[in-house]
């Protein structure tokens, strides 16, 4: 168990570095198999095809962060509506734990981001801004129960969604240090929670 278990890390290992130097599409199972000293019959065993090697790859921090984020989410909707909009701390403190997450393993996130073009992931960037666009419908709704005469501005959450990811794929895709990343990503949060608080909501006309 533990030589395959040595085996299977070596193999992934080899797969980064061919996943990020040639992404997804244009990687060899057999060059990766050869720089691990395996056969590719290795790949079919430990990861099933190439789809699976990639996710092998890549899904571990995914799901690190795809944890936090869920977790974030339900602190936000048990929050109090009122002490939402004036507190901004707890954002500060997942701003520092996205950035942590994102840095953790970043060839991987570069992977996932920018090389999975012909895999399973390619369409990971949608698929993240759906799961926010969801959680700040569910926000919106929250809040819009305070303010009569108002109704969600679902364009607005739309675009904020979109918007909300780029600022985070943008900043661990161009900037190589992790602290100027954590410095950099603040005033952002700040502009995010204003623009949010501010026009989540429009006039029911």
């Amino acid at each position: 168990m533990e030589q395959e278990n040595e085996a299977r890390g070596r193999l992934i290992e080899c797969a980064k570095k061919e996943f990020l130097e040639k992404g997804f599409a244009k990687a060899s199972l057999r060059s990766i198999s050869a720089a691990a000293g395996m056969t590719t019959g290795a790949v079919y065993f430990f990861c099933k095809d190439k789809n699976g090697l990639f996710g092998a790859v890549v899904d571990e921090p995914l799901q690190r962060i795809l944890q936090a984020i869920a977790q974030h989410f339900s602190s936000d909707l048990h929050a109090d509506p009122v002490a939402f909009q004036h507190e901004t701390g707890d954002h500060d403190d997942f701003a520092d734990m996205m950035i942590s997450l994102l840095y953790a393993d970043r060839d991987a996130l570069l992977i996932l981001l920018e090389k999975s073009a012909g895999s399973c992931y390619v369409n990971i960037i949608d698929r993240f801004v759906e799961m926010i666009e969801q959680h700040n419908l569910a926000l919106a709704q929250k809040y819009a129960v305070l303010f009569p005469g108002k109704r969600i501005n679902q364009y607005f959450l739309h675009w904020f969604s979109h918007v909300s990811i780029n600022a985070f794929v943008h900043l661990v895709t161009h900037e190589d240090s992790r602290e100027r990343a954590r410095k950099e990503i603040k005033p952002v949060m700040d502009m995010l929670i204003e623009g949010w608080t501010a026009h989540m909501l429009e006039d029911d006309v």
